[in-house]
């Protein structure tokens, strides 16, 4: 099966230089020891002990640090230039996922969030794809709530 989904884009640009967007992001998101969040995922016997390891890496917000990738390193990988700077954060919550993914399991696919820092000539461009898009097609107002949630804290993050 084939399932067109039409995704929306969030997206703000700011004068703000990359370096401290990166940093100011790196600083407002929580962080947690992912390969210890993951061996814990395995060996918790209760769904309370699952969540407080969590919850103990949340920011204020509820989010959390996963990985970053550096696609403009690569982009400028033989070109002499210090150009195009892009950074690409996964951010997200694993509790917010599994409550979307409760009723939409496709929600795995797209949680956690992606936000892209793009450094263009006219400014630093930061974007996310929003989730309650990404939902939509599935028809599910429970995860849709979940969603739109996540939509807004991360939207207020940007």
């Amino acid at each position: 099966m084939i399932r067109k989904v039409e995704i929306e884009r969030c997206s703000l640009t700011t004068s703000k230089p990359f370096d401290a967007i990166v940093v100011a992001l790196h600083a407002a998101i929580g962080h947690l020891d992912m390969a210890e969040c993951w061996r814990s995922t395995h060996r918790t016997h209760s769904v309370t002990e699952l969540e407080s390891t969590i919850q103990k890496a949340l920011n204020k917000e509820g989010l959390i640090f996963f990985v970053s990738f550096d696609p403009g390193a690569i982009m400028r990988q033989g070109t002499g230039r210090d150009t195009p700077r892009i950074i690409r954060f996964v951010i997200g919550n694993p509790l917010i996922m599994k409550a979307m993914a409760t009723h939409v399991p496709d929600a795995g696919s797209y949680a956690p969030v992606t936000i892209l820092v793009d450094e263009l000539s006219d400014g630093v461009h930061l974007s996310c794809d929003r989730m309650t898009s990404l939902l939509a097609p599935y028809g599910r107002s429970d995860a849709l709530e979940v969603a739109r949630n996540l939509d807004t804290t991360v939207e207020g993050l940007l």
